[in-house]
């Protein structure tokens, strides 16, 4: 059985029938952001935390979002983020951590459909601590009706969101060189040059340090104080 946590969400409330549903995927925090561990040595699981309580924080304040779902099997993750006002779902099957990712989303994207089977859908990586509701929306704005997109990562090779209108398959293939992929596949590259915070996803210290700099949530900014 789904395990979830609902708290309302305002732009639901207000009937906004027409307003995006988005599936995070939060790894259990003791395997989270590894590349990480030489900069943040023990505080490595808290800092990941703080990205997802960041990223969920920010895209439950965009206007364009009646719905954030989270799939979790960390209880820690999902307690904080269920309080925030996301939606758990953490009863997705269990795979091998190498194929994980997307199997997750699909599952979660397959739960969002049954919640919401009219609305439009997008996974967002959960690890975007600097995202502005503002630049989210935009991005969602961005996308064709009755069509998939993509935007891709500050890099330009992967993706840190896929979008696909209500009826649409989401068909997500995140992971390394995803901007190629999600391409290959026929859905549409997002052009737009003035959203830094929904493509800056936080892999490396290098990345922290870009997203420190345009701005990030509370939860980040407090790890990332107490580690300098």
């Amino acid at each position: 059985m789904t395990q979830h946590t609902v708290r309302p969400l305002a732009p639901l409330a207000r009937g906004r029938s027409a307003a995006w549903s988005l599936v995070l995927p939060v790894k259990p925090l003791a395997r989270a952001k590894s590349r990480l561990g030489p900069y943040a040595g023990a505080r490595r699981p808290e800092l990941a935390l703080a990205f997802a309580l960041d990223t969920v924080a920010a895209a439950l304040s965009c206007p364009a979002v009646a719905q954030v779902l989270v799939v979790t099997r960390d209880p820690v993750a999902g307690a904080r983020l269920a309080a925030l006002g996301a939606l758990l779902v953490t009863d997705e099957p269990i795979r091998e951590a190498a194929d994980g990712l997307n199997p997750a989303l699909a599952h979660g994207a397959a739960h969002a459909r049954r919640l919401r089977p009219g609305a439009p859908l997008a996974a967002l990586s959960a690890d975007l601590p600097a995202l502005r509701p503002a630049e989210l929306a935009e991005v969602l704005a961005a996308v064709p009706d009755a069509a998939r997109a993509f935007l891709a990562d500050a890099p330009g090779i992967g993706t840190t969101l896929l979008a696909c209108a209500a009826g649409q398959p989401l068909r997500p293939a995140f992971g390394g060189a995803s901007r190629q992929r999600h391409a290959a596949c026929g859905a549409l590259e997002l052009a737009l040059p003035h959203v830094p915070s929904v493509r800056r996803d936080v892999d490396t210290a290098a990345d922290l340090a870009e997203a420190l700099a345009l701005g990030v949530g509370p939860h980040t900014r407090a790890v990332a104080a107490a580690l300098v």
